[in-house]
């Protein structure tokens, strides 16, 4: 007697739309990073007409796909495009492309594309992103999108959005740590030699005023900070160990993070949370010590905040990956 053989899950299919104007940096985030995932995702490309595709530089590209493949795909990414290609609305190719894809799959958007996804409809009263330089252009489009320029992406249940450019990966990364765990995740960042995350958000970029010259910065704190968040860390201990005053210290804060030292110190701690989460049976009364929240129920909170679940259905999230 034979035991029962389970045939193995077929990898998550990403198909990737490319619109005339797409970056071809962006265009390639997707299979870069997904493919590098140890066979779990197939990553295609496609057009809205099954054509070769205008880039922002001085080639095009061929695709393999017309918009029909859409249709059978688990998440699709719509890459960015330059902006004089933002599509004032949606031509009737791109409506009924956008219209083959299952109600059910993800959506992500890299860049500007989150114009292609609010010229949908799929934004409106979601929260989201986009690259700051149009961001208030996209304000006024489209009102009813809670549009958060200062975040590298935000995920709003199978609505994806990023910010610009390297976002890209950004959000590719999420996605894998969100299907498959940490370990995998930072597996394929290593791989890549990417950063498997990183802090702070898109106002860091923001064209502003360079520093005074030879001004201290505020890196060495971080990575103090870092190896100390079990520790209740205030503004006070963190500007001391930058030998600054506190004024001076958040201000540099602010222009190099793109976050207040408070709101950087959370997110650092959500993080780590997570990743005992994900990694240990660890309680959460404990994991929450062990980051430097006060309580579970302080955990609990930020958590929530941040992606939308309780400590326990995260992990059990996690608990079949690992």
């Amino acid at each position: 007697m034979t035991g029962l053989q389970l045939s193995p899950r077929r990898p998550e299919r990403v198909v990737v739309l490319a619109l005339d104007g797409v970056y071809p940096f962006e265009l390639g985030i997707p299979s870069r990073i997904f493919g590098a995932a140890d066979g779990h995702y197939e990553v295609l490309t496609c057009s809205v007409d099954g054509l070769p595709v205008r880039t922002n530089a001085d080639f095009g590209v061929s695709v393999a796909h017309g918009p029909e493949i859409l249709a059978t795909a688990d998440t699709v990414v719509v890459a960015s495009m330059a902006p004089a290609h933002i599509p004032a609305g949606l031509s009737d190719e791109l409506s009924a492309a956008l219209g083959r894809i299952r109600p059910d799959a993800r959506i992500v958007s890299i860049c500007t594309a989150a114009f292609v996804l609010a010229e949908a409809g799929l934004l409106d009263g979601r929260r989201a992103t986009t690259h700051w330089q149009v961001a208030d252009a996209f304000r006024r489009r489209y009102p009813r999108v809670d549009l958060d320029p200062d975040v590298l992406f935000v995920a709003d249940g199978r609505v994806l959005t990023s910010a610009g450019a390297a976002s890209g990966v950004d959000i590719c990364l999420h996605i894998v740590r969100t299907d498959h765990g940490s370990e995998l995740a930072n597996a394929v960042a290593r791989r890549c030699v990417v950063p498997p995350f990183r802090d702070g958000g898109q106002a860091q970029y923001i064209e502003q005023p360079v520093p005074e010259s030879g001004a201290a910065g505020t890196a060495a704190t971080r990575a103090w900070a870092l190896e100390r968040l079990g520790e209740p860390l205030t503004l006070a201990d963190l500007a001391g160990h930058a030998r600054m005053s506190l004024r001076t210290f958040a201000r540099r804060f602010n222009e190099e993070v793109g976050l207040s030292p408070g709101r950087w110190l959370i997110q650092q701690r959500v993080v780590r949370a997570r990743h005992l989460l994900e990694a240990s049976d660890l309680p959460v009364d404990r994991i929450a010590a062990e980051v430097g929240f006060a309580t579970g129920a302080s955990l609990r909170q930020h958590l929530h905040a941040a992606i939308g679940v309780s400590p326990q259905a995260y992990r059990r999230t996690f608990q079949q990956t690992r």
